[in-house]
This record gives structure tokens, C-alpha cells and sequence, in this order.
């Protein structure tokens, strides 16, 4: 007999593979620029830290104290990505996940080239 599980746990199993997480991320997006709900976002990039190897790891691949990184995927006060949503949208942009171009999947490139801002906002906008 099958075991059941949480969402949260099947994600976790899914997006272990980085395209998976990416793919997985970018619907997030797409869903908060037409719903909102940063509080998705958040929860989603949780989601995908624990499924990558967890804070300690993921912290080490980007050279980050993990302290620090469980620090600002827990902080509660309005997230960033609520303000930068509201001025990109002011420019007619949205931001968009998409994988690096780089041969080491550690994420050693520029971490700033993580997400691109889009030029023309999406119709759902």
C-alpha cells in the first residue's frame, strides 16, 4: 500500500531536479504577478531550498552564511519581492525565472544573474 504524503513532501521529492525547480518557480511567478500572495513565494522558494539539499547547502553554493539565508526565508515583514513587483509593474516589467548559462550547476556564476527582468509585461498583467 502506498504511503500518503503532504504536497510539501511530494514537491520536495519532484524538485530535486534543478529544471523541475526552475519550471516550478517560474509558475509560482506567473501566478503571483496575476493573484498575488507573496506568502506563495516564499513558501515555494522554501520548498525548493529544502529539495536542493536544504539551507546548509544551498547557502554554501551561493557563499552564504546559512543563518542568514534561513533569515530571509522566514522573514515575515513585507517581502522584498512585493515591493520590486509593485515598481517593475510601475515600469512595465515582471521578473522571470530561468536556468544559468554556466557549466557548473553549483551556481558559481554571478548570483545577480539569477532572474532577468522581462521587457514587456505578460497579458495576465
Amino acid at each position: 500500500m502506498r504511503k500518503m504524503r503532504t504536497l510539501r513532501e511530494y514537491l520536495i521529492e519532484r524538485l530535486g531536479d534543478k529544471e523541475r525547480a526552475i519550471g516550478y518557480l517560474q509558475a509560482i511567478l506567473d501566478d503571483y504577478y496575476i493573484c498575488g500572495g507573496a506568502a506563495v513565494v516564499k513558501d515555494a522558494l522554501e520548498t525548493v531550498v529544502k529539495a536542493q539539499g536544504g539551507v546548509s547547502k544551498v547557502a554554501k553554493q551561493i557563499d552564504m552564511d546559512p543563518q542568514l539565508l534561513s533569515k530571509v526565508l522566514s522573514k515575515e515583514d513585507t517581502p522584498l519581492i512585493d515591493a520590486l513587483g509593485i515598481v517593475l509593474k510601475a515600469l512595465g516589467c515582471q521578473l522571470s525565472i530561468k536556468p544559468l548559462e554556466t557549466e557548473n550547476p553549483n551556481l558559481e556564476a554571478d548570483p545577480l544573474q539569477t532572474a532577468h527582468v522581462a521587457a514587456e509585461p505578460t497579458a495576465s498583467q
